[in-house]
This record gives C-alpha cells, structure tokens and sequence, in this order.
C-alpha cells in the first residue's frame, strides 16, 4: 500500500510525507486561517475582547487535532467548502438586503 495515494490534498500538496516537519506546519496554517475565516463568516458574534481571545485560542488548539485527521481525511478541503457557501450565502444576502432597502 503506497501511503502517498492515501494523503488529502492539502497534505499531498504540502508534502508530509516528503517534508514531515514544514508540511504538517503549512497543514497546521491552512486549517487555522480556513476555520478563523468559517467562524468569522458564519458563527461570529461581537464579543468583548477576553471571550473572543478564548474562543480564539481553543479554535486553534482544535486545529491541532484536526491537523493530524487532515493528513489522510479531507479537512481543510471541506472548511474550503464550507467557506465558499457561507461567502456565496453573505453575498446574496448583502444583494437581498440592498434590494429591499432600495425598494423602500
């Protein structure tokens, strides 16, 4: 069994197999930066500073451990998934809530 066919896109473009130390760091990166830009884009909420500061910290103590799932399983493609539909939703709703205020 080749493991190289099994790796996830992102690990298979970031070489882990190849460059175990920088590619899982660039897997670790692409990971945080998708789920901050997933949680911004859908479930954020304006909070004081110290909550969002933990919120913070424990999304990215979660991405560590998906990190070592997004070596074989597709992770960060599925936050980028998940990213385009929340882009595309805010966007129709920033056209819908132009258009209503305009018909008014």
């Amino acid at each position: 069994m080749n493991i190289t066919e099994r790796l996830s896109f992102f690990a298979a473009l970031y070489k882990v197999n190849e460059q175990p130390k920088v590619g899982m760091w660039l897997l670790y990166l692409t990971i945080v930066v998708l789920s901050i830009i997933v949680y911004k884009l859908g479930f954020a909420k304006k909070l004081p500073l110290f909550q969002s500061m933990i919120i913070y910290i424990f999304l990215i103590l979660g991405c560590t451990i998906m990190t070592f799932f997004g070596i074989f399983l597709p992770v960060a493609e599925g936050l980028v998934v998940a990213a385009l539909i929340l882009i595309i939703y805010k966007i129709r709703l920033h056209q819908s809530k132009k258009q209503q205020a305009d018909m008014k």
